[in-house]
């Protein structure tokens, strides 16, 4: 356990908040399935899984102005496109079952050995709340979160650090006893914000680039390497 207790000068931490995708479930098979339905519908080629991997990080809305403006350019999709877009891919998002979404290795062992050890856990992640549930109960995840915050919980999602002090308010622990593992630029920025020290996973959706150029305290391979 030196790598975890590592991170906090010694001490164990009394919450772990986590992000979800791409941190503890791979769902970029059926959000890019979602998105090659939606872009089809709306007569538009399909984008493919590499593109989407990419784009994912900052909720639907972002994921379907990029899908539609096939890169990062989406200042220019209007609000009318966004909206009719959106609503499709909602509908067909919610039709997946999920059925291409799987764990990443050690994530659920992970959850269960912090679980053991007494440690308050969260999930944060900028995922429409209405997906969560059914998300969890299908990875057999939702068992180990005291709180659990979506996109649309609050006004504010990643990178800005309200969900994160929500829950720490929550809770009650200060920033200094607290660590938030995730995978993105918008995790590692949530967490800075909010004084809480970041884990960050190299197998993740970070834009096509590296996570550890994100400066977090920890970059690891797999989420088990927190209890060597």
């Amino acid at each position: 356990m030196k790598t975890l207790l590592g991170v906090l000068n010694g001490q164990l931490p009394k919450l772990v908040m986590f992000d979800l995708d791409g941190t503890l479930i791979d769902s970029v098979p059926d959000l890019a399935a979602a998105t090659d339905q939606m872009l089809v519908q709306l007569g538009r080629a399909p984008a493919g899984m590499d593109k989407v991997r990419n784009w994912v990080g900052n909720g639907a809305a972002m994921l379907v102005r990029r899908a539609l403006a096939d890169g990062f350019a989406e200042q220019h999709i209007s609000a009318e496109q966004e909206a009719q877009a959106l609503a499709i891919f909602m509908q067909v998002y919610d039709g997946t079952g999920n059925s291409l979404t799987t764990l990443y290795p050690g994530a659920l062992e992970t959850l269960q050995s912090l679980k053991m050890l007494g440690v308050k856990l969260a999930l944060i992640t900028n995922k429409p709340e209405k997906f969560i549930p059914e998300l969890l109960a299908q990875t057999q995840m939702a068992e180990y979160f005291d709180w659990v915050v979506g996109g649309d919980t609050l006004p504010q999602k990643k990178p800005d650090p309200a969900g994160l002090l929500w829950v720490m308010q929550q809770a009650q622990v200060a920033a200094e006893q607290c660590l938030f593992v995730g995978d993105s630029r918008n995790d590692v920025l949530a967490a800075h914000a909010a004084g809480v020290a970041c884990i960050a996973v190299t197998y993740g959706y970070n834009y096509g680039e590296p996570i550890s150029a994100e400066n977090p305290a920890l970059v690891v391979d797999d989420l088990r390497e927190l209890f060597i």
